[in-house]
């Protein structure tokens, strides 16, 4: 038999003035040439052509030929044309062919980290190297007929393709360490989630248990930020007063998240969702402010200022009578760090002084919040080896003495008596010391140790 002939324009009846999906492949696609003596033919070389798409091409066997490639990226194209360009949703048969051809592609085994240390082992990088893969050229349009269908398709016809272990290998993909991959799933993963209501309990489930197994198991996952930023905007859209659930996902989720080597990659998507929960119940904010204190670094520089401006915003939202409650443990962790050894934590904590809900803190709270204060003052003016600290500790100090200078003064005379006390302690403890040694040196002069000779 000899290949099909195309129809010229001449010999289709005027009186069609609907296009089908055979007419928009044609036109889209001119160089592909599908035959219109029926349907079934064209529906055959569509098949054809998701079948053509399935097989999924690895970048790395010397056996595929960069003409291979492009002609699959455009076959993938056509594929990508046809949906924008027709006004009857996929559905049927076409659907599962391209729900399979989706799977087939983007369902894959995802190469083991290049680095599995660059995240925990290397605290003062902001973010870990990215690793862009070859098959981004393929992958990108994939995603986008999937996005498509996923906006054009009723959610009922979808769920027959979409279903739990779709959405489970779906999140799987968050592992992939090329950026773009991810950038694009979010945003998938996220309409998928704003369409399927009846799987959003699902879907939450599913990420908190990837957010607890990295917490608790790993530390190690590429995507734990762009999963953050799809939760800061499900988080906006709880309503109030929160559910239960809710909350104990802010305290057995989000709240340990701060505790990782790791954190700084994701901490502005934290600080969002956090800033949420606060925002939607204020009373919550002295569980997170308790939280992020319990999980404070001890050696890490840049975690430490970063939690000191989540803490500074956490201030803002706080209900004001929980001031009293935390005034004591949020300022002794700012005096702590106004007295590291670090210009930059300690600068940074000094500027929490500009803010007038911290400073409100400070003063609602009782003497012994503010000889805390006082004492680390007086320690950085004395004892901090950087100048800009130093003249940074003087300004904070006038301020706090104009604010209420008898307090002050207090706080400096507790702090005295206090240093006199240690002094005096100090004093009797060497007296002690000595008088311990001396007895014992009078022991072995009166009892002079006896050697009891062995003969062998």
């Amino acid at each position: 038999m000899g290949s099909p002939k195309k129809v010229s324009p001449s010999t289709r009846s005027p009186k069609k003035s609907s296009r089908t999906l055979h007419d928009l492949f044609v036109q889209e696609s001119p160089h592909f040439t599908i035959p219109s003596s029926s349907p079934t033919s064209g529906n055959e070389e569509l098949f054809s052509t998701i079948s053509y798409c399935t097989f999924v091409f690895t970048f790395t066997d010397p056996s595929e030929s960069p003409a291979q490639r492009d002609s699959k990226r455009l076959q993938l194209t056509r594929l990508v044309s046809i949906l924008k360009s027709s006004k009857k949703p996929v559905h049927g048969k076409v659907l599962v062919a391209l729900a399979a051809m989706i799977s087939a592609n983007l369902f894959r085994p995802l190469p083991p980290p290049s680095s599995p240390s660059a995240i925990t082992d290397l605290p003062e990088e902001e973010y870990p190297v990215s690793i862009f893969s070859p098959l981004w050229s393929h992958l990108q349009i994939v995603y986008e007929i999937l996005l498509k269908l996923v906006n054009s398709t009723d959610q009922k016809i979808l769920r027959e393709c979409i279903d739990h272990s779709f959405l489970r290998n779906l999140l799987a993909l968050f592992q992939s360490e090329d950026p773009r991959e991810r950038e694009t799933l979010k945003n998938v993963y996220h309409k998928i989630y704003s369409k399927f209501i009846s799987d959003r309990s699902f879907m939450r489930k599913s990420m908190t248990e990837v957010l607890l197994n990295y917490v608790f198991e790993t530390e190690k996952h590429p995507g734990i930020a762009d999963l953050l930023e799809i939760w800061g905007t499900i988080i906006n859209g709880f309503t109030v007063p929160l559910k239960e659930e809710h909350k104990l996902f802010l305290m057995r989720v989000l709240i340990p998240l701060h505790k990782t080597k790791g954190m700084q990659v994701y901490h502005r998507q934290l600080a969002y969702c956090v800033s949420q929960f606060v925002q939607k119940e204020p009373m919550l904010g002295g569980v997170v402010v308790r939280g992020v204190l319990r999980y404070w670094p001890v050696t890490n520089c840049q975690k430490e200022i970063l939690l000191i401006g989540e803490l500074e915003d956490l201030v803002e939202n706080l209900d004001p009578d929980q001031y009293r409650k935390l005034a004591l443990p949020l300022c002794t962790q700012i005096t702590k760090c106004i007295n590291s050894w670090n210009s930059q934590v300690a600068e940074r904590a000094l500027y929490m002084w500009n803010n007038e809900q911290f400073v409100k803190m400070a003063l609602i709270g009782t003497v012994e919040v503010f000889n805390v204060i006082v004492e680390g003052m007086e320690k950085n003016l004395k004892w901090h080896w950087s100048k800009s600290v130093r003249q940074l500790t003087e300004s904070v100090k006038v301020m706090l003495e104009e604010m209420d200078p008898d307090l002050y003064s207090k706080g400096l005379m507790d702090m005295e008596a206090k240093e006199s006390m240690a002094h005096l302690e100090d004093i009797k403890r060497k007296k002690k010391w000595e008088r311990i040694e001396w007895e014992a040196a009078k022991n072995q002069f009166l009892n002079p140790q006896r050697y009891i000779r062995v003969s062998y």
